[in-house]
């Protein structure tokens, strides 16, 4: 939501699916961290480790899950006009490939937005497509 209101959004209603991908036991832990104990490890790849019971750990077919709800959700909005969608990292990559149709797992091909960064997904002839990327 703090998201949101700095970047000028008013009237925005939180959504629990548009929550950060919940990185179970890597909580809190760079990529360098866990590769120290996890050489090779790929977030797209490999996954999470069960957490505690505040962070039990989302698989990625479940945070695919989560962010389809929200673009059934948006799809019907825009009969209306536009959406934003304020979200971040890992599940920002995933709603957009999964915007584009593709396989969560596609979201390796997309860079990690930047902080503050906007992305733009649109249709061009009827077909999903990324307009924008990583736009200061």
């Amino acid at each position: 939501m703090r998201t949101a209101e700095l970047a000028g959004l008013t009237g925005a209603e939180p959504d629990p699916a548009l929550l950060e991908w919940d990185y179970g036991g890597y909580e809190g832990l760079t990529a360098e961290q866990i590769r120290e104990s996890r050489p090779g490890w790929d977030l797209w790849r490999d996954g999470v480790v069960p957490g505690d019971a505040d962070h039990p750990g989302e698989q990625l077919g479940q945070v695919a899950a989560r962010t389809d709800a929200v673009l059934d959700r948006v799809r019907a909005l825009l009969r209306e006009g536009d959406v934003a969608v304020v979200a971040h990292g890992h599940l920002a990559r995933v709603l957009t490939v999964r915007w584009l149709g593709l396989d969560a797992s596609a979201s390796r091909l997309l860079g990690h937005p930047h902080p503050g960064t906007l992305g733009f997904l649109a249709t061009e002839d009827g077909q999903p497509v990324i307009s924008a990327w990583n736009v200061p």
